[in-house]
């Protein structure tokens, strides 16, 4: 709620910057004669350009996610973001307005005018919030609940630079140890709140926004036992720079004041662009099955005439968060494919794939009434494919990290699916969960455009499987 609060802030500042950056452009360059204006500009002209700008900003600041922040971020990265995103956004107006007939853009030295008064205002805003909410952090007002994993030298120096650097954002509520023997001990005023396997209880009981850990260097195997034990739960993990290599490319550093921390799996979509995701899936999902319901009838015929029994596969599928729904397809194995031998993977040539059934593999047509899943909430159109309940457990037990693959919704549609073939081993699934877990790092709207587009390649080609 913290991120949230500054979001709407740092918003509203972003609109007056817009207007107040139109607005003396036309003071300087119109009104107080510094420069010979060529032609006469009202007030009242300025209503129609305002309006297109602040869309244009907004949309283009939400696409650079200048509006998703960390619990305290660097004031002069948000800088650097603004005259990065201001200095493309004004290269792509100066092209763009070149032919446009209005005042405003008479003479490309206003576009500079308005420019360098954007990149200001903007920047002035948004230093000035940061540093109102760095004074709440120094006075103790809004800090996140903080538990540190590890009572070791590790520990306590975490401790003591939290302590020093209150801006940070945190509130150490405790320490974690691996030695149940500590449990119960004090480093100064903050006591050994249990061991790793009640990880869970203590984040539930105490509200824990944060986890920073910090194990000795013989103890670093122990960091995969603690995202396995948090996979599912909505907490942020960071690690101290010397344990980096472990989880190497699924992190991200942030740091203040010298102080650095790297973010384990950050999640960067921010809540617009969650709201915005779910409402892509709505509207698609209804429009596709909208046009494509009239087909329904010809290929239930054409899957009943091919192999009889049900046109529709229901299957149990595990989705975010562990929650199990049935999933429906069109079916494309003949009936009871699995009751001679249990649940197993298809393979290339699978003699249990009927005529129809290859053909529906592989223009994905079968997957078509996933939609409707969609629609329910129980899936997206982009994300990691679901599988079976008796699957997943036993990849938990298996894989590091696999249980961290449950945070997200999962989808019609993936990163891994476009970049991997499909499951037909144990070593599919380790490969697949490397590009899971890369779409979970750098989850944005982009992405899912990028993956979508892909997918109707696969489509149109029939290179499905």
């Amino acid at each position: 709620m913290k991120k949230y609060r500054l979001f709407a802030k740092i918003f509203i500042s972003d609109f007056f910057a817009s207007i107040a950056a139109l607005y003396l452009t036309y003071l300087f360059r119109f009104k107080l004669d510094l420069f010979d204006s060529p032609v006469e500009l009202y007030v009242s002209d300025l209503v129609l350009p305002a309006v297109v700008l602040y869309i244009y900003w907004l949309i283009l600041f939400l696409w650079n996610g200048l509006y998703n922040f960390p619990i305290a971020p660097s004031r002069t990265d948000e800088n650097f973001r603004v005259f990065k995103t201001t200095f493309f956004g004004i290269i792509v107006l100066f092209l763009v307005t070149i032919d446009l007939n209005h005042p405003i853009v008479s003479t490309r030295l206003t576009i500079i005018i308005y420019w360098f008064l954007l990149s200001i205002l903007t920047s002035l805003g948004r230093i000035f919030f940061i540093t109102l909410q760095r004074k709440r952090f120094e006075r103790g007002i809004g800090l996140t609940p903080t538990l540190i994993v590890g009572y070791n030298d590790f520990g306590f120096n975490i401790y003591e630079k939290i302590c020093q650097y209150p801006a940070l954002g945190y509130n150490i509520v405790g320490f974690v140890t691996i030695n149940p023997d500590n449990i119960g001990k004090y480093y100064k005023d903050i006591s050994v709140l249990g061991d790793i396997d009640q990880l869970p209880e203590l984040i539930r009981k105490n509200a824990i926004g944060e986890l920073v850990i910090a194990f000795d260097t013989g103890n670093h195997e122990r960091l995969l036992d603690v995202v396995d034990k948090v996979g599912r739960m909505d907490v942020g993990l960071k690690i101290i720079p010397d344990m980096y290599d472990i989880i190497s490319g699924q992190a991200r550093t942030n740091q203040i004041y010298g102080f650095p921390l790297i973010d384990i799996f950050p999640q960067l979509m921010p809540q617009w662009e969650k709201a915005f995701k779910r409402l892509i899936d709505v509207i698609v999902s209804s429009l596709t099955l909208l046009i494509l319901l009239p087909f329904f009838p010809l290929i239930a015929l054409a899957i009943y005439f091919d192999s009889p029994g049900s046109v529709f596969f229901l299957q149990e599928r595990v989705g975010k968060n562990g929650k199990i729904f049935k999933m429906i397809k069109f079916r494309t194995m003949i009936p009871d494919a699995e009751k001679e031998t249990g649940p197993v993977w298809s393979q290339k040539q699978d003699p249990r794939i009927t005529r129809v059934g290859f053909f529906l593999r592989k223009t994905r047509v079968d997957e078509i009434p996933q939609f409707i899943n969609v629609l329910q909430g129980d899936m997206s159109l982009v994300g990691p494919r679901p599988e079976r309940p008796v699957f997943v457990d036993e990849f938990i037990k298996t894989i590091p990290l696999y249980r961290h693959r449950l945070k997200m919704k999962p989808g019609i549609t993936g990163w891994a699916q476009t970049m991997h073939k499909y499951d037909e081993s144990f070593e599919d699934v380790k490969k697949k969960l490397e590009y899971d877990l890369y779409y979970l790092e750098n989850m944005s709207l982009k992405l899912d455009i990028k993956i979508i587009m892909n997918t109707f390649a696969t489509v149109f080609t029939a290179k499905g499987q």
